[in-house]
């Protein structure tokens, strides 16, 4: 479905992501700080990442899951409608959707960090990715 198009940061929402990481709220930067430099299982994690005409608050390219984290807008009519056809698109590329409140990240962000876990198979063991044999 995506063969020769270009569906991941695009150039045309280049500007937008770059705005959107400079002006994060509150919530998403206590995310951020618990996704980065791969604390999160080993895994790496961007902030920002467009995804077709769609910039994610994360992205894990190797597990194809996107973390969103809403504020009230989401919540509403129109905001539920929006999120509905933004998962289909997600969906449709093969990429799971991981929805958090602002009020889940800012007051629980040990059960926001335990869910995310859940979602996120085991790291490769060191043998896995190519190191020591680790039962010497």
């Amino acid at each position: 479905m995506w063969d020769g198009m270009k569906i991941f940061n695009r150039q045309d929402n280049k500007e937008k992501r770059r705005k959107l990481r400079k002006s994060q709220t509150d919530a998403e930067r206590v995310l951020w700080h618990q996704l980065r430099n791969k604390q999160m299982g080993g895994y790496k994690f961007f902030r920002q990442y467009g995804i077709g005409s769609y910039i994610t608050d994360f992205y894990c390219p190797s597990l194809k899951v996107v973390i969103e984290v809403d504020g009230g807008q989401h919540y509403g009519e129109e905001g539920m409608a929006s999120d509905r056809q933004r998962e289909e698109f997600f969906k449709r590329a093969g990429i799971r959707v991981l929805r958090f409140s602002n009020l889940d990240v800012l007051k629980n962000m040990e059960g926001v960090f335990e869910s995310i876990q859940k979602q996120l198979p085991p790291p490769p063991s060191l043998k896995e990715r190519g190191g020591a044999d680790e039962s010497l």
